[in-house]
């Protein structure tokens, strides 16, 4: 009996492609600037494989122009571009990644960091358009068009479009009293997406916008139209730590935390090997306002290559570290296909018991060489580290008993900051606590007062006998008392 192939009915499966993967529709945006940043790795590793000379990577670029009248976004990049062949392949066949069969193709280059490689970003378009028209020019070939409403097929023709790369023209859905696709038109709103899931894009976002300045000798304003870039391009967190300063540390944590003091510690952690990944962890010194409140979401932001996948990643983070804020930045996670959730495997496991010794041996350090800071520390976090002391019936209370450990310390710097005479009094008035501490991990009372007086011991005055009869010691005696 010979072996079938399976089968699948394609509009059905465009139709999950849409509305069954991703969770936010704003994903659309990240995907395909994505899709621009991988265009342009190849047409520039092509052009290093065949000497030329010619391209510059400051001059590649990924543009986004929004046209509130004709309800339109427009995509471009100066990237590899596509032929009316690959158009078809690539676009017209559902989960056919064009990126990731580069990737198979080149396999032992190393310098290759690209993001794509199930075949269905794109596609995540149609959740806010309700049609995509494609722009393509590969250097060599004719420019083509590929154009879809996503229900109906599509269609591929050629085209004048005279630039090398790609431009997607998206025309957006009608708003209706649930949905309000035109939100994506507003400049504000497309800045904070691409701040908030391809900030660090190796290439540069552009867009106009609109901006308010005086006119020169004169105090009335006027409105211009400038470019803007929307992204930072390099992570700090890629650089060298021998470069970055700890006010840049500080800054960055300010600026992607919301906190308006500096952490208390930084932890930047690169990782190489079987395993590879970039984190970097911040200790707060005060506890944010809704801290101790449902609405409060613990976990590290999760980047892959730059691309935010997931914005509170909990796996990372054990509940009672559920105060440290920070990004983990790894290529070799395991995503599902949407790219918005982790598949729990080993890599993960083991990225999130690393960070966990690190956070440890973090704030160990704190306690030796900082003690003002971490006493500033435990009154704003202790509690969290004793629940994790109590939490599953104890078992994390070895791992967590160190931390503390913070009493007999402090007694410590009391008595060696106290005169010699008033020193030796409270060194021995201490040292059974101090021995009962190192014993016990949990926190005692830490104030040293002077002995109190003890209280005379109350005596429980006698029964009064009775003066006419007694009980005897035998129970079937009984006398009087006056006659015997």
């Amino acid at each position: 009996m010979s072996k079938k192939q399976f089968k699948a009915e394609s509009k059905k499966l465009l139709d999950l492609m849409i509305h069954s993967i991703y969770t936010h529709r704003e994903i659309f945006l990240r995907e395909l600037i994505s899709n621009a940043s991988d265009a342009i790795d190849k047409r520039y590793y092509a052009a290093m494989q065949s000497g030329e000379t010619g391209i510059d990577k400051a001059q590649f670029e990924i543009r986004i122009e929004p046209d509130r009248e004709a309800r339109t976004l427009t995509i471009t990049d100066n990237g590899c571009g596509m032929s009316a062949a690959e158009l078809e392949q690539n676009l017209g066949t559902i989960a056919k990644s064009g990126t990731l069969a580069f990737k198979s193709e080149h396999s032992d280059a190393e310098n290759i960091d690209i993001i794509g490689k199930f075949g269905v970003g794109f596609y995540a378009a149609f959740m806010a358009a309700k049609r995509v028209t494609v722009y393509s020019h590969k250097e060599g070939e004719d420019a083509a068009v590929w154009e879809s409403d996503g229900v109906d097929g599509y269609t591929v023709k050629p085209c004048d479009y005279a630039p090398i790369g790609t431009k997607i023209v998206l025309t957006l859905k009608d708003d209706t009293e649930e949905e309000s696709y035109g939100e994506f038109l507003e400049t504000y709103r497309l800045e904070s997406l691409v701040k908030k899931y391809s900030d660090y894009i190796r290439y540069p976002i552009r867009m106009q916008v609109e901006r308010s300045r005086k006119k020169e000798g004169s105090d009335e304003y006027e409105t211009v139209v400038e470019d803007k870039t929307l992204n930072s391009q390099v992570p700090l967190w890629r650089k060298n730590k021998n470069e970055i300063t700890k006010e840049e540390y500080a800054q960055f944590y300010r600026d992607a935390f919301h906190d308006f003091e500096d952490p208390a510690s930084t932890l930047h952690i690169n990782t190489e090997g079987m395993l590879s990944y970039t984190a970097l962890l911040f200790v707060p010194k005060k506890a944010p306002f809704d801290f101790n409140t449902k609405e409060y979401k613990r976990g590290l932001k999760l980047y892959a290559n730059g691309v935010m996948i997931m914005e509170h990643c909990e796996e990372l983070l054990p509940e009672y570290f559920n105060f440290v804020q920070g990004l983990v930045d790894s290529p070799d996670l395991s995503l599902n296909i949407s790219r918005e959730m982790l598949q729990h495997d080993r890599q993960l496991s083991a990225i999130a018991n690393n960070l966990k010794k690190k956070i440890l041996s973090e704030l160990l350090r704190m306690q030796r060489e900082e003690r003002e800071a971490y006493e500033e520390f435990f009154k704003a976090f202790g509690r969290t580290l004793k629940f994790g002391v109590y939490d599953k019936f104890g078992m994390n209370k070895d791992f967590l008993k160190d931390t503390l450990r913070r009493s007999a310390l402090r007694i410590w710097d009391t008595i060696s900051s106290a005169s010699p005479k008033t020193s030796t009094s409270l060194r021995c008035a201490s040292w059974n606590r101090i021995r009962r501490s190192r014993s016990n991990p949990f926190p005692i009372r830490t104030s040293i007062s002077a002995p109190r007086k003890r209280r005379k011991k109350w005596k429980r005055k006698p029964k009064r006998q009775s003066p006419f009869w007694s009980v005897s010691k035998t129970r079937s005696a009984i006398r009087c008392s006056t006659c015997g």
